[in-house]
């Protein structure tokens, strides 16, 4: 990748160290990308390697927005803890190709083959483990083997799945008529039994779309389970990161920015963007909690939330931009277990018929010391238990990880606490799809990135890095400059697949 190793030019600086206001030389061209999540990255980085000098604003003191770390210091030690549990497909090309660019692969290693094991301890009459594997046969064969022996459905219920799997992979997940209807009511019209619906659908739905199939748009359910499990056999191929979600998103990513050119100004929120008397734009600022100095930009990329864009928009540049405000958002709970020794001795398990949804196993990646496991339990579209008090979760789960895992029986905890992203994704309610904005506005030289955009994709990893794509690319289109290295252009609704 050919990379701008020049530091950005101080324009204007003042002594708080931003651009008075004032426009940009002539011959290079400037940008300002708000929001430094893995979109604003994404888009920042993008950017700068064209040629154009960017600064990028982020209010937190870290980068990676809602995939990122902390330390805590607790009963257990100090801990590195993820804000929640992150995982990426092999089918996510555009998060491996920001991956790559980071250089961090080596860092999120995905599966050589998808394996998920799936506990049961709610039939006690069932086998308690069920495993989803793919071989490497053609689709649907790579999965045919496994979905014949998963202990959690009926011979009758598993044969009904893969006539639906069938009837998915013939929708077209750009089809706007998708878009109105809700997965579980198409998943009953295909004859898919209650039961059948817990134990696969929403096994994985609500993992990837962070909403049940009655909650949840068709449209955007058949590009999960079409893209994941119906296009390549190694699509759904499982990569999470072995470290800090902060030494990725944050340690990792500031160094490309830094080697990139990108001024990065942590601490830094904008207040307003505005139109500048030359064409371009005037973006006010808070540093810390005080205002600063404005920065000047030719190009602006709002990469932050839909309401926080809402609020920055300026007059007309979408033509309903209360529409933003219309997008709900979905919350996610993360229930954090340190015990006293090992009670898990694989990765990560799904579970069924518990209040449980995914465990993982944090120990190496946290730096725990001192001996002992820490789980963390990553809780999709947690509405009835988002706001429960830590001391009720702690009495309601501890008890259901004794039933999972018999070693938790007579483990001592540690540590038990809690993280709680309320607003964690947009909801992908039927009708999301015409809410979604694309990447260019009606205002020139003003974009918009964020996994909530039009991407094709729900809210993941990749959506945000295929927004901060688009958002760069039309950006540098209309100044009809390319970009000097760019990844594989991105198409919405036709995501390039690769095989295992």
């Amino acid at each position: 990748m050919t990379v701008d190793r020049m530091q950005p030019d101080r324009i204007g600086a003042s002594a708080a160290g931003h651009d008075d206001g004032a426009a940009a030389p002539a011959g290079r061209r400037s940008a300002v990308v708000i929001g430094g999540g893995i979109a604003g990255i994404t888009a920042a980085l993008a950017l700068a390697d064209a040629g154009l000098r960017v600064t990028l604003l982020e209010g937190r003191p870290r980068l990676g927005g809602l995939a990122s770390s902390f330390h805590r210091e607790g009963p257990a030690g100090e801990l590195s803890v993820d804000n929640g549990q992150h995982v990426y497909l092999r089918c996510c090309s555009r998060y491996r190709w920001f991956l790559d660019r980071i250089g961090g692969s080596a860092l999120a290693p995905l599966q050589e083959r998808l394996d998920v094991p799936v506990l049961d301890v709610g039939r006690p009459e069932a086998r308690r483990l069920g495993r989803l594997r793919r071989t490497a046969l053609p689709v649907p064969l790579h999965l045919a083997g496994s979905l014949a022996r998963y202990p959690h459905l009926s011979l009758a219920e598993r044969a009904q799945v893969a006539r639906a799997a069938l009837a998915l992979k013939g929708l077209d997940p750009a089809d706007p008529a998708l878009d109105g209807t809700d997965f579980g009511t198409w998943l009953h019209r295909q004859g898919q039994s209650p039961r059948a619906v817990e134990a696969l659908w929403d096994l994985v739905g609500v993992a990837t779309l962070n909403a049940r199939a009655g909650q949840a748009s068709l449209g955007l359910a058949a590009m999960v389970f079409r893209t994941g499990l119906l296009s390549e056999p190694g699509a759904a191929d499982i990569g999470w990161s072995h470290v800090p979600l902060g030494e990725l998103h944050d340690t990792l990513a500031r160094t490309a920015l830094d080697t990139a050119g990108v001024r990065t100004l942590p601490r830094t929120r904008a207040q307003a963007v505005t139109p500048a008397s030359d064409g371009g734009w005037r973006i006010g600022l808070n540093s810390g909690s005080r205002p600063s100095d404005p920065l000047h930009a030719d190009t602006v990329v709002l990469a932050v939330p839909q309401r926080e864009t809402h609020r920055l928009l300026p007059d007309g540049a979408l033509d309903d931009p209360d529409q933003l405000l219309a997008i709900g958002s979905s919350p996610i709970l993360n229930l954090h277990v340190v015990y006293d020794r090992q009670v898990l001795r694989r990765p990560f398990f799904a579970a069924l018929g518990t209040p449980v949804q995914w465990v993982f196993d944090r120990t190496e990646a946290s730096g725990l010391t001192g001996g002992g496991q820490y789980l963390a339990l990553s809780q999709s579209a947690a509405y009835s238990e988002i706001d429960t008090p830590v001391a009720a979760l702690r009495e309601r789960y501890l008890p259901e990880l004794e039933r999972l895992l018999p070693a938790a029986r007579g483990a001592r905890v540690r540590d038990f606490f809690v993280t709680r992203e309320r607003t964690a994704t947009f909801a992908p309610a039927p009708g999301v799809g015409r809410l979604r904005p694309a990447a260019r506005t009606r205002a020139a030289g003003l974009y918009l990135a964020g996994a909530w955009t039009d991407t094709g994709w729900p809210a993941t990893m990749e959506g945000a890095v295929r927004s901060g794509i688009t958002a760069a690319e039309a950006a540098l289109a209309e100044i009809g400059r390319p970009n000097l290295d760019p990844p594989p252009t991105v198409r919405r609704g036709h995501p390039q697949q690769e095989a295992a």
